[in-house]
């Protein structure tokens, strides 16, 4: 993997997991608030967990496997 490639996914993975905080305060926020709507709670934990395979889907190709 070269290094520009390296970097550009470092980046993509910093803002990913930006995005994936940021997903789960407003979620915890609206959990809190027994008025919110549950089916845009549904959705965000929806988005976040595909987030959160995007962060692993990168970090897997960051992290070549060692076989010991």
């Amino acid at each position: 993997m070269e290094r520009r490639d390296e970097r550009e996914l470092r980046e993509e993975l910093v803002n990913l997991r930006a995005e994936h905080r940021k997903l789960d305060c407003e979620i915890v926020s609206l959990e809190d608030n027994p008025l919110a709507d549950q089916l845009l709670v549904k959705r965000l934990k929806k988005k976040k967990l595909v987030l959160k395979d995007q962060i692993t889907q990168i970090e897997d190709k960051l992290l070549p496997d060692i076989i010991a």
